[in-house]
C-alpha cells in the first residue's frame, strides 16, 4: 500500500501534515510528530507584529480605537508574550532540521508589506524546506475595494517568490468575491500551494472589563464543508497543490479530502485535543480504510469525488443548497 503523496515538491511518506500551532514551539514535540508518523510539520508562525514593532502599518492598526478607551490598548499582545522571539524561532528551524527527517515549513504571518522578503530569507537560510504565508488582513476601511485586497496577496507573494528559492504556500481565507479567480491568480504568480482555509479566531466581548477578549474554540470535523466544496471545485483547475486543514480529526475527514483533490490533509486541533500520537491511529485507520475499499495508494484516490469527476457536479453549487433546504422536513 502506497500513501505517499507530493506537496510543494516535497516527497512525503504520506498525507498527514501537522499544522501550524503551538506543538511545534517544542523540539520534543516534534520528534514525537514525526514518531507519530506525521510526514511534514508547519511551524506556527512567525508574527510581523514580532518583527518589527515600529512598521507604519502596525502602529497604525494598532492605535485604532485607543483614543476611546485605555482599555482597547489589549487589542495586540506585547512582544514579550510571544513564546519565541524572532532569532529564537530560526534557531528552532535549525534545531528541527537537525533533529528529524520529515520536512520542516516556516510560517509567515502578518498583513503590511514590510518584513516579508527579510524574514523570508532567513528562514530559508535556517534550513526550512518550504515557507507558508499567512496574509491575514481583515479589510476595515471602506474606501479599500475588493481588487486592492487581491493585488495585495498577489504582490506580498511575488516579492518572497522573487527572493527566495523554496517553495512558498499560500494560506488563505474564503472571504473573496471570486475564490477561484484569486487562486488561479495567485497559482499563476507563483504560488506553489494554497493552503485552505485559515481559521479566524473571531473576538468576543468581555462586558465587564469593556474590553475584546481573545476567544479560542478548537475545531471539530462539521467546521471541514467548506473546505471540502473547495478543494473539489479547485481540482486540477489551478497549477498549484491543495492543502486541506480545519476540522480534520479522523480518517473519514482525511478520506474525503482527498477524495476532492486535496495533496495534504492538516492537522491542527485534532492533535491539540487527543495528543500527539493521534496522529499513528488516524494513519492506521487510513490503511485499514484503503485495504478495505481495495486502493492501492493515495493517488488512486486523489479527486474521484472532485467537481470535475463527480457525476452530479451541481452538487457543489446552487442546486445542492436547494436540495438541503428541501430534505429538513
Amino acid at each position: 500500500m502506497n500513501l505517499t503523496t507530493e506537496y510543494m515538491s516535497l516527497k512525503l511518506k504520506n498525507p498527514l501534515v501537522s499544522a501550524a500551532s503551538p506543538l511545534s514551539e517544542k523540539l520534543d514535540n516534534i520528534k514525537m510528530m514525526e514518531d507519530s508518523g506525521i510526514a511534514a510539520v508547519v511551524f506556527h508562525s512567525l508574527f510581523e507584529e514580532q518583527l518589527n514593532s515600529e512598521a507604519e502599518a502596525s502602529q497604525y492598526f494598532s492605535d485604532q480605537g485607543t483614543e476611546s478607551f485605555a482599555e482597547a490598548l489589549s487589542y495586540f499582545p506585547k512582544l514579550t508574550d510571544y513564546v519565541l522571539g524572532p532569532d529564537e524561532y530560526l534557531q528552532m528551524i535549525a534545531k528541527a532540521k537537525a533533529a528529524v527527517d520529515i520536512p520542516i515549513i516556516g510560517s509567515l504571518n502578518g498583513f503590511s508589506s514590510g518584513g516579508w522578503v527579510r524574514y523570508a530569507k532567513d528562514i530559508q537560510s535556517a534550513g526550512a524546506d518550504a515557507l507558508e504565508l499567512n496574509i491575514h488582513f481583515i479589510p476595515t476601511d471602506p474606501a479599500i475595494n475588493g481588487t486592492q485586497i487581491e493585488e495585495r496577496y498577489f504582490s506580498v507573494l511575488k516579492r518572497v517568490k522573487e527572493n527566495v528559492h523554496i517553495p512558498v504556500a499560500v494560506k488563505l481565507s474564503p472571504y473573496f468575491s471570486s475564490f477561484p479567480h484569486v487562486a488561479r491568480k495567485l497559482a499563476e504568480t507563483g504560488a506553489d500551494a494554497l493552503v485552505l482555509f485559515n481559521r479566524f479566531y473571531q473576538p468576543d466581548l468581555d462586558l465587564e472589563n469593556l474590553q475584546v477578549a481573545p476567544n479560542l474554540v478548537l475545531s471539530s470535523s462539521l467546521e471541514n464543508r467548506l473546505t471540502l466544496r473547495w478543494i473539489a471545485i479547485l481540482y486540477s483547475r489551478v497549477g498549484a497543490n491543495l492543502a486541506a486543514m480545519t476540522g480534520i480529526h479522523n480518517v473519514w475527514d482525511v478520506v474525503k479530502m482527498i477524495m476532492a483533490g486535496a495533496d495534504v490533509t492538516m492537522m491542527c486541533s485534532a492533535l491539540l485535543l487527543n495528543g500527539i500520537d493521534h496522529a499513528r491511529i488516524v494513519l492506521d485507520d487510513l490503511k485499514q480504510w484503503m485495504d478495505k475499499h481495495e486502493y492501492a495508494s493515495i493517488q488512486e484516490m486523489r479527486g474521484i469525488l472532485s467537481q470535475k469527476s463527480c457525476p452530479h457536479p451541481e452538487a457543489f453549487e446552487r442546486a445542492n443548497y436547494m436540495k438541503v433546504l428541501q430534505s429538513y422536513r
